[in-house]
């Protein structure tokens, strides 16, 4: 069992997923922080709030114990509370947007980089040229020959 699990960690598929995950994961935080720090400060201040993720809508009490801001998504999600945060929900999609967004421009840009190596490798394959006629007729003369010196 474990000569098996040896060649499929060794397998090129296992180690390209494990990169790709690693990078994803690197990936996702600069998008996380461009979607944080960069656009939804401007999508906040577009609709009169500083931070958009700040958005909810209360559904409990507050508890008698809680002395922090009553206006703090993420303290009273912290204290317990039942909140809505659908301003937190549309950070996440926009995120998602983005990220969507960006894997496609990647892609594309992939797409055509290798359709592009494609054609030239296409346009660089060219049939051989035809031997000029001279080769031809001397080919010929050698197979006869090898055909008399057989037959003798």
């Amino acid at each position: 069992m474990l000569k098996d699990f040896k060649a499929f960690i060794a397998r090129g598929n296992v180690l390209d997923l494990a990169v790709g995950v690693i990078i994803g994961a690197a990936f996702g935080n600069i998008t996380k922080s461009l979607t944080d720090d960069i656009i939804m400060p401007v999508v906040g201040a577009l609709f009169g709030g500083v931070d958009f993720s700040g958005y909810f809508i209360r559904l409990g009490a507050i508890p008698a114990s809680y002395s922090g801001s009553t206006t703090s998504y993420a303290a009273l999600k912290a204290a317990g509370v039942p909140l809505f945060g659908f301003g937190q929900f549309i950070t996440v999609v926009i995120n998602f947007i983005i990220l969507a967004f960006i894997v496609f421009v990647l892609m594309r840009m992939v797409n055509k980089v290798l359709a592009a190596a494609e054609r030239e490798k296409a346009a660089g394959v060219a049939p051989p040229a035809a031997d000029p006629a001279d080769v031809v007729l001397l080919r010929e003369i050698r197979d006869e020959l090898k055909k008399r010196n057989e037959a003798a």
